[in-house]
């Protein structure tokens, strides 16, 4: 219930952030209707549509995106003749196209008040709101994203949706006292109809321009970030802190929860709990295209190295967050790449994962001789506190330890220069795409714009876009990020045979600052579904334009990740 209760109250902020501009106008085109006959069946339309395409989006295939896709611009028309008919009122003439003629008996006409009209309208409302991903929407998306789709995750996004909706009956209601008093004051009524008409006209060619995403991107969202991540605090929703201290006695946090459930076991028999009483174990939760787990791998290595024969166990718990991270043979090739000796668990089913309550890559968890919880650390780094703890409950065993470990690292695998570090990991699937900023024609061709401000990116030439990645379906297919970091890594794959790309940076060759999987002329290709090196720079305080073509057909894209 108090993660409901989270969605809910996510929801009613909503009405403080930026990405409920798009949708305002056409809510407000009833404000001088009856609430409960007009408001009320409009916002019970866009919230229960936003439910259910959230959740398809969130855990269907291509074709709930092609579905959505086609919803929006029926309700782009649908807005669009509304619009015109509040803006010229003679258009119910019945010469004219059909979908006017729907338009009009959706508008209420004459004096009529019909909820069936405006709950379509609320429908199409819903297909084309796109809430920002605040940290409690994020929560609900990462959780439908992992558990697939249930009652729960419908339930979740629609009292996220509903929440949205309460403050906007808050607002409308308001609105709507305002309106009566100014056809009461001035006899505005009319031109205020009209007024609407335009605003929600100007709205619908600005979502069907894509324009509104960009426009958003550049708007701060703080404003209900900081409420919403401390809402979710105070229902216990967020950790406060990614590690536990060292210091003096580690406390003991729990017990070792159950290893059962891994699909398959690499390097080792499968483990049990129970067979590791007697020994520290370190759980290590990754995922190998991930670029924060990459660097933690050198470091996990050297401590299994360093401590094995002290009674160190260390498990790597494989927990996939992209499909293709299934597949076995991936992962073993993955495991043999990154020289990985120690037993590995594949959580294809997550089921480990939540006998943990574990929500981030990587998450290292540290149990003592007795089976029991003494430390864990979120994310990547804090390494020698890290190490300090498995040293400490190596020594309460009466281990003898000798100097702490040695880790070389390099490529990818290096640690990160977060100091110059000025982009986010970005996701080019569409389920958590954000500052995408390209237009679609009429062809079926992505183009980008003339410009990119910090973190816009964009595709262009012919892309087959999915939740969890886009797919080149032709020759000369480009992807482009304006990004400031040392490295810039894109997860790619080519399931069938090795796809060709190009890099430039700025339009030139990346020379000296190419990345470990091109040349400096900036030539490679995707072999294989992993993350790829593709820029290592000289000067990282720099924005640079990075530009991949990709010369043959078949590219599979899924997420940047900077260092």
């Amino acid at each position: 219930m108090l993660l409901f209760l989270l969605a809910y109250l996510g929801g009613i902020l909503t009405i403080l952030s930026p990405c409920i501009l798009p949708v305002l106008p056409f809510v407000f085109a009833r404000a001088d209707r009856p609430f409960l006959r007009n408001g009320l069946p409009l916002l019970v339309g866009m919230a229960t549509t936003f439910a259910g395409v959230a959740t398809l989006a969130a855990v269907g295939g291509g074709w709930a995106v092609a579905a959505n896709s086609a919803g929006r611009w029926i309700a782009i028309i649908l807005l669009a003749a509304f619009a015109l008919l509040l803006i010229f009122p003679h258009l119910s003439d019945r010469a004219m196209q059909p979908l006017v003629r729907l338009g009009d008996r959706l508008s209420s006409k004459g004096s009529e008040d019909r909820i069936g009209g405006s709950l379509l309208l609320g429908v199409a409302t819903g297909l084309l709101w796109a809430p920002c991903a605040g940290p409690i929407l994020g929560i609900i998306l990462t959780g439908a994203a992992l558990s697939g789709a249930s009652a729960t995750t419908a339930g979740l996004l629609l009292a996220y949706a509903l929440g949205a909706a309460t403050s906007l009956a808050g607002a409308l209601l308001i609105g709507g006292k305002v309106f009566a008093a100014m056809k009461r004051s001035i006899g505005a009524g009319e031109g205020v109809r009209k007024a609407l008409g335009v605003l929600i006209l100007v709205g619908v060619g600005v979502i069907a321009l894509g324009l509104d995403t960009r426009f958003l991107s550049r708007l701060s969202t703080a404003q209900t970030f900081g409420f919403e991540h401390r809402i979710s605090q105070l229902l216990g929703m967020e950790e406060e802190e990614l590690g536990t201290k060292v210091g003096g006695m580690l406390p003991v946090e729990g017990a070792l929860p159950p290893l059962d459930g891994a699909v398959q076991w690499l390097n080792s028999p499968p483990l049990t709990r129970e067979q590791l009483k007697g020994k520290v174990v370190l759980v290590d939760f990754w995922t190998y295209s991930c670029i924060n787990c990459i660097r933690s791998v050198p470091y996990t290595n050297a401590w299994y190295a360093k401590y094995k024969d002290q009674g160190l166990v260390v498990i790597g718990v494989h927990a996939p967050e992209f499909a293709f991270e299934r597949d076995a043979a991936n992962v073993r090739k993955a495991v043999t790449d990154f020289g990985i000796r120690y037993p590995v668990a594949l959580d294809n089913n997550l089921t480990i994962w939540r006998a943990f309550n574990n929500r981030y890559w990587p998450a290292h968890y540290l149990a003592d001789a007795q089976g029991r919880i003494r430390y864990h650390h979120f994310g990547e780094g804090s390494t020698d506190e890290t190490e300090q703890a498995i040293r400490a409950l190596l020594a309460e065993k009466g281990a003898r330890l000798g100097n702490v470990s040695t880790v070389s690292a390099n490529g990818a695998a290096a640690a990160a220069d977060f100091a110059a570090v000025r982009s986010p990991e970005t996701y080019i699937g569409s389920a958590r795409a954000k500052s995408f900023v390209s237009t679609l024609d009429g062809a079926g061709n992505y183009r980008l714009p003339g410009s990119f401000a910090l973190n816009d990116w964009g595709l262009a030439g012919r892309w087959t876009v999915e939740p969890q990645r886009a797919v080149s379906t032709a020759p000369g297919a480009q992807i482009a990020f304006r990004f400031r970091a040392r490295d810039l890594h894109l997860v790619l794959g080519a399931p069938g045979k090795p796809v060709r790309l190009r890099v430039t940076i700025d339009g030139k060759a990346p020379g000296a600052d190419h990345g470990m999987d091109i040349d400096a002329a900036g030539n490679g290709q995707v072999t294989g579904q992993r993350l790829y090196q593709l820029v290592r720079q000289r000067d990282p305080k720099r924005e640079r334009l990075f530009t991949v073509t990709f010369l043959d057909p078949g590219a599979e894209a899924y997420a940047f990740t900077f260092g």
